[in-house]
């Protein structure tokens, strides 16, 4: 019997590295195949650990390229697809909607596509999964939470780019009856974060005695996960989701940004040795980003129930271990915000 062959998209990014190790690791049987276009926010030096794993392979190569997709699913044969590669920084597609738009739709339908040509004789024990956000179903303003059968309202590009492509994923499947599974996920937090993103964006600041810059007065509400535990949910879900089926993955974790960052505010001061209360001064109000959505707030008894999967740890014991990694990682994220990391690849593969 052929080993599986594992498609992970996205692989060196912050989630799809925790992915990307958990298959690795878990899954020896399995060939895992990661494919990461290696933007500003894919990082090699997220997977290390597993670089020289005889069941890993790397490859270099970007999803709106067609063809390239399409000779890889020809070269390979990949028997499975967890598709995470996507931009996903609200801000970033504010500014720039056309590159979520080719990323996050096109880059899909073209692995929708070459998924179709190479599975076209034999669907058993073939998937294709993808990996998608809360945010599709836009905001929560009178209490509730998102549940699967939540109608879609997405309020930015980013949102607008994730939602069109999930509607694409199951018009597939509907359509070529390609076998499909979804997830949407909610704020993910935990090692290896881009620091544009909130958390380590913060701890990175107050480490450095830098402004901490709030939307409007802080009161959006997010629901947050730490990323090792979505990485479960992610494992639980290709291996025992129902195909056609779509599973909501969240922390019943809510918090407002202000009182987030007061956490980690008052962690950070420990961990720093400053004086409590000393790290909340730098919080600075700035104008609220453009269709800021109120509350994200995930259902997750769907894949609790069926699949038998829960959070780990709550957001406290998260954060302090978060928090830890950053610290003793001082390194990578001096790498990251100077842009030296990007050189990784040039000197692990290209001299090979």
């Amino acid at each position: 019997m052929s080993r599986r062959k594992v498609l992970i998209t996205g692989g060196a990014g912050f989630i799809g590295s925790h992915v990307v190790r958990l298959f690795v690791n878990k899954y020896t049987e399995y060939d895992i195949y990661n494919l990461d276009k290696l933007t500003y926010a894919g990082n090699l030096e997220n997977i290390l650990d597993v670089e020289n794993a005889t069941n890993y392979h790397f490859i270099k190569a970007d999803i709106v390229d067609a063809n390239e997709v399409n000779n890889l699913f020809e070269k390979y044969q990949f028997d499975a697809v967890v598709h995470l590669a996507a931009e996903s920084h609200v801000d970033r597609s504010i500014s720039n909607p056309m590159e979520f738009v080719m990323t996050n739709i096109v880059g899909t339908v073209n692995l929708l596509n070459a998924a179709k040509t190479c599975w076209k004789n034999d669907t058993k024990d073939k998937l294709f999964y993808h990996v998608s956000t809360d945010e599709v179903y836009g905001s929560l303003h009178d209490g509730g939470f998102f549940l699967e059968t939540t109608s879609y309202d997405p309020q930015s590009p980013y949102s607008a780019s994730k939602a069109a492509s999930d509607h694409f994923v199951r018009a597939y499947h509907n359509t070529y009856k390609i076998p499909v599974v979804l997830s949407n996920c909610s704020n993910n937090y935990g090692p290896n974060q881009f620091p544009e993103k909130l958390i380590p964006l913060f701890i990175n600041n107050i480490r450095n005695n830098k402004p901490l810059p709030v939307y409007g007065k802080g009161e959006n509400v997010r629901d947050w996960l730490y990323v090792v535990d979505h990485a479960r949910a992610i494992d639980e879900v290709f291996h025992k989701g129902k195909i056609g089926d779509t599973y909501n993955i969240g922390g019943f974790n809510e918090w407002t940004n202000l009182d987030l960052i007061k956490v980690v505010c008052k962690a950070m001061d420990k961990k720093l040795g400053r004086e409590v209360g000393e790290s909340e001064k730098l919080i600075t109000y700035v104008t609220d980003r453009a269709g800021h959505d109120l509350r994200y707030a995930i259902d997750a008894n769907k894949i609790m129930k069926e699949l038998g999967w829960e959070p780990s740890l709550q957001f406290e014991e998260g954060i302090e271990k978060t928090i830890d990694w950053y610290m003793e990682n001082q390194k990578w994220m001096d790498e990251v915000t100077n842009g030296d990391y990007q050189k990784y690849y040039d000197k692990m593969y290209l001299k090979r």
